[in-house]
């Protein structure tokens, strides 16, 4: 009897040994019992009996995933290639067991349709320039699908843009043009600027009396500062005339006497 009951011991304590499992801190353990849903399970040791019952853990840290590149076509007819990171978690552990084979692998198939399907609806030029905001209307959309498998989306960066080298160049030489249309248009009006200016000082001495003559004045003593100055006078016709009518005069007065 004692000899029987040796084995038996043994036994019940090799079932009970391989009937707990561990669900970690990270996990949930979710339970089923002759193949229907049972219970979720906390982190901690668990009996599970062999046979009648099963456990399946679930991860619920948030995971990185890099999703392919994709190709597809912008709103303007321009091939790309767009590439990203999606961050998601697990928020009901039964959810992601019951409602989905593999979310992994849908969030991943959802993720690039979503990508292609929203990037088609904007232009190169609306992608490039708002990339975060494009970014943010891609993971609203993927976590509102993944809502119903007890998964959050909790952020999604577009990484990289992929366009043809051919349509690099022609983006650089459009970029370029753009600069040099700026330059001159800034140019043009400091020109404008500055004959404004120009005309107003010639108006402002025109009306003040001697201010003319003052600003003359202060030209010449600007020049002296300097003996290596080299000055050309302009004399006004005005002065020409007046020396003119002085000479005459003085002739007419000689040929009186």
């Amino acid at each position: 009897m004692e000899f029987l009951s040796f084995p038996l011991i043994v036994f019940i304590g090799f079932i009970l040994l391989t009937s707990v499992r561990q669900v970690n801190q990270y996990e949930r353990g979710i339970k089923f019992m002759l193949g229907k849903y049972q219970s979720t399970k906390d982190p901690g040791w668990r009996l599970v009996l062999p046979i009648i019952q099963s456990m399946s853990k679930v991860d619920i840290r948030t995971k990185a995933v890099d999703v392919p590149e994709q190709e597809t076509i912008t709103k303007d007819n321009i091939p790309v290639g767009i590439n990203a990171v999606i961050y998601y978690k697990v928020t009901h552990a039964e959810k992601a067991v019951l409602e989905v084979e593999n979310f992994y692998y849908a969030i991943m198939q959802l993720a690039q349709v979503t990508m292609r399907n929203m990037v088609g609806q904007y232009t190169l030029d609306e992608i490039l320039k708002s990339r975060e905001e494009i970014s943010t209307e891609i993971q609203v959309n993927v976590d509102k699908a993944t809502e119903t498998w007890g998964i959050q989306v909790t952020n999604l960066d577009l990484k990289d843009i992929v366009i043809s080298p051919d349509l690099k160049r022609t983006i650089a030489k459009v970029a370029e043009a753009e600069r040099e249309r700026r330059a001159t248009i800034i140019s043009a009006e400091g020109e404008v600027m500055a004959a404004e200016n120009v005309s107003k000082a010639a108006r402002m001495l025109a009306e003040a009396p001697g201010a003319l003559h003052l600003r003359t004045l202060q030209t010449i003593n600007d020049l002296s500062s300097d003996a290596s100055n080299t000055t050309v006078w302009m004399v006004p016709v005005e002065a020409l005339k007046a020396l003119e009518g002085i000479h005459q005069a003085g002739m007419h007065a000689a040929k009186s006497k």
